[in-house]
């Protein structure tokens, strides 16, 4: 049985030792790196890196991230985005247990983040999210991870009013005919194992390029050795066929499959499927004489997923599910783009269009409680219950002033389409489509100071942002003057404000990134229950202000010692009723100190969290809810790796080093069937954790 966490940490001291921590000169700093992307033509060559682990990925240009998912981190390495976006300065994930937590951004959750996976989107099929579309991601089987914080792009779809993630497989290249190998072998505490292969075989003329994995973990045990349900098993493969007839050209056609199970503390349900089909086509073309390059996708993903409350777990004979339970849900989604790049003189011009269609479905299993007999929901015909669709049409300009100026605008028009789909007996909207015609924008300046390798900003942004599949058919009820969520959601309307400063030295790296916005029909969840005992749930409209910003700082203090910190708040408030905006995260930091002699390193991580007592207990999002304040807490990890040959790399670790008893605030409550108390208790997160890693490359 789980007992309620109790971090010793005061929250006063607790914001005392950040606030000196990072007065002090960041003498205690984390290992940070943020790997350009690399080349096909690099990747064939052996890697010859100094070997670190990446415990804080810093910023690689103004609101740009951009980093290696391949690299060792710590925490253990990653089991999917979510995992390896929480090691982003304004990233957290909302938990339910040991994987498929759900990325937030800032405080923003859900489709206000546009996560893509090679340029497409692979969208989940649960109503609650439980297989959110960063479960589908295994970010080591990809190149490069790009962050765009706040509304500062329209190249990459619609609605993205807190950012982009993109995890992006670069095209192959090969000069002559040659073969490249990454592989690596992953084993750690509570039955943690991981093996990866992406291998590569082409010469001029085109390539073929494979990538797997598949990675699985026990139960872990947090700090006071209880048992917490969290097992869970992934396995992904793809492939890629590239033809590249000249230096200009590129044609690449890709499949991939995957799926996995997991069992979640905080639901009432365990995923027993999370299968993953996909296809993809891509073609770019460039130098052409009208065209510094052209380029157009298409994309098919389809997620089927089943939840279940008896495979993994047995059902709670005292809760509202005593009986045996399944649901089987699917999504089927299409999309393309295409966008072209023209280069004048000082001016870059990036157009295009990009559509997506998304097919929803359902089928749930019976039980007859007479007879207890049970049917699986697989002996039922589907049902679909929400078509969606999204037509868009961008522009994005950079104007070079001169060497050290530049502005950068871009807008984009999406019209959007939902029909629901839904039996009359159960929606009072059936039938009914729902159109809007959205704008959006974005102005931003970018300073270069002259004799200085220094860079400021400021943007603005405004974003409209049509109502998700789970915001329009996941509420039980919509606002109180409309027959349903369906209805009564109208698009959110984000406008903002990003600044910042970016200087890098011969010893001293730094940034900082600051935003303030108002949201207005800001989408907003309230929880309840019903004379029966049943969880409830409505979707309103609101207003909110939101405001925040991080900060990093890296510095050489010599060749061996290194280190750097960085520093995340977010802030929001319900202008609407004067509460705190719920679901924020909290003040956090994260500082270390690394060293590195020739082949081998060693690092020491301290990430420090405040406590959060601005909170709306009962209200959220489709996924989580408030469930009171939360204490702060410190975690202490260390972390070393050797290069032993340019081929051959080993990286080891310790995360939680003093097996601390914590929660993390953006929590699910424990469910009862694992033996939680009926009042809200947060799930503690894994104990000492200790783990190994073996990477290959040729």
């Amino acid at each position: 049985m789980q007992v309620p966490f109790t971090p010793s940490t005061s929250g006063a001291r607790l914001r005392l030792q950040i606030t000196c921590a990072l007065m002090c000169g960041n003498a205690i700093a984390g290992i940070a790196h943020a790997g350009e992307p690399v080349t096909a033509l690099e990747m064939t060559r052996p890697l010859q890196l100094a070997p670190v682990v990446v415990t804080a990925v810093q910023q690689s240009s103004p609101l740009i991230i951009i980093a290696d998912p391949k690299d060792a981190r710590q925490p253990v390495p990653a089991s999917d985005a979510a995992d390896y976006l929480k090691t982003i300065p304004g990233f957290s994930a909302v938990r339910s247990g040991g994987s498929n937590g759900d990325p937030v951004l800032r405080g923003m959750f859900g489709s206000r983040l546009n996560l893509l996976a090679n340029d497409g989107q692979m969208l989940g099929a649960c109503p609650n999210r439980m297989d959110a579309p960063s479960s589908y991601i295994s970010p080591a089987t990809y190149d490069s991870l790009i962050v765009i914080k706040g509304p500062q792009t329209v190249l990459w779809g619609p609605g993205a009013s807190a950012g982009t993630v993109r995890f992006v497989r670069e095209a192959e290249r090969f000069e002559e005919a040659g073969t490249r190998l990454h592989a690596s072998a992953l084993g750690g505490s509570f039955g943690r194992f991981d093996t990866l292969v992406d291998a590569a075989a082409g010469d001029h003329r085109g390539y073929v390029r494979i990538a797997g994995n598949n990675a699985r973990s026990d139960d872990y045990r947090d700090g006071s050795g209880d048992t917490v349900a969290s097992r869970w098993h992934k396995w992904n493969a793809d492939v890629a066929l590239g033809w590249t007839p000249d230096s200009d050209t590129l044609l690449e056609l890709s499949a991939g499959q995957g799926d996995g199970e997991a069992r979640y503390a905080g639901r009432g349900m365990d995923g027993t499927q999370f299968a993953r089909e996909s296809l993809g086509l891509r073609y770019v073309q460039t130098g052409s004489e009208l065209f510094d390059q052209v380029e157009a996708r298409l994309y098919y993903n389809y997620a089927d997923h089943i939840m279940d409350n008896f495979r993994l777990r047995n059902p709670d004979p005292t809760s509202m599910m005593p009986m045996l339970m399944a649901s089987q849900v699917d999504r089927r989604t299409v999309g393309g783009r295409i966008a072209a790049t023209l280069n004048w003189h000082a001016v870059e011009l990036i157009s295009g269009a990009d559509v997506l269609r998304s097919e929803h479905r359902r089928r749930a299993s019976r039980f007859n409680m007479m007879t207890g007999t049970f049917i699986d929901a697989d002996q039922f015909a589907w049902d679909k219950d929400a078509v969606m669709q999204n037509a868009g049409l961008f522009s994005e300009l950079t104007w070079h002033r001169n060497d050290l100026d530049r502005v950068i605008a871009g807008a984009r028009i999406d019209h959007a389409m939902t029909e629901d789909e839904r039996s009359a007996a159960s929606s009072a909207t059936a039938g009914a489509i729902r159109r809007d015609t959205l704008p959006s924008g974005f102005l931003r300046y970018e300073k270069d100071l002259a004799g200085s390798s220094t860079t400021l900003y400021a943007g603005i942004g405004h974003v409209q942002r049509f109502p998700d599949y789970w915001e329009l058919f996941s509420a039980g009820r919509g606002p109180a003057d409309a027959a349903n969520a369906f209805a009564g959601i109208d698009p959110e309307k984000t406008t903002q404000v990003d600044m910042g400063v970016q200087y890098e030295g011969a010893r001293l790296r730094a940034w900082s990134s600051v935003y303030a916005g108002q949201v207005r029909d800001y989408i907003l969840f309230t929880y309840g229950t019903n004379m029966m005992g049943m969880r409830t749930s409505q979707a309103d409209n609101i207003d909110a202000r939101i405001m925040g910003g991080e900060a990093g700082v890296a510095y050489d203090f010599s060749s061996h010692w290194k280190g750097d910190a960085t520093l995340a708040y977010a802030w929001g408030k319900n202008s609407s009723s004067g509460e705190p905006l719920p679901q924020m995260p909290p003040l956090e930091a994260r500082l270390g100190l690394s060293y590195q002699h020739g082949n081998w390193s060693a690092g020491a991580l301290w990430r420090l969290v405040a406590e959060q007592n601005r909170v709306d207990a009962g209200k959220g999002n489709v996924v989580g809810q408030d469930i009171g304040s939360s204490a702060g807490f410190g975690v202490f990890s260390l972390n070393t790796a050797r290069r032993l040959n340019d081929n051959l790399k080993l990286s080891a670790g310790v995360d939680n080093l003093f097996d601390k008893t914590y929660a993390e605030h953006l929590n699910l409550a424990g469910n009862s069937a694992f033996g939680y108390p009926a009042d809200p208790v947060a799930i503690n997160e894994p104990g000492r954790t200790l783990w190994a890693k073996v990477e290959l490359d040729f």
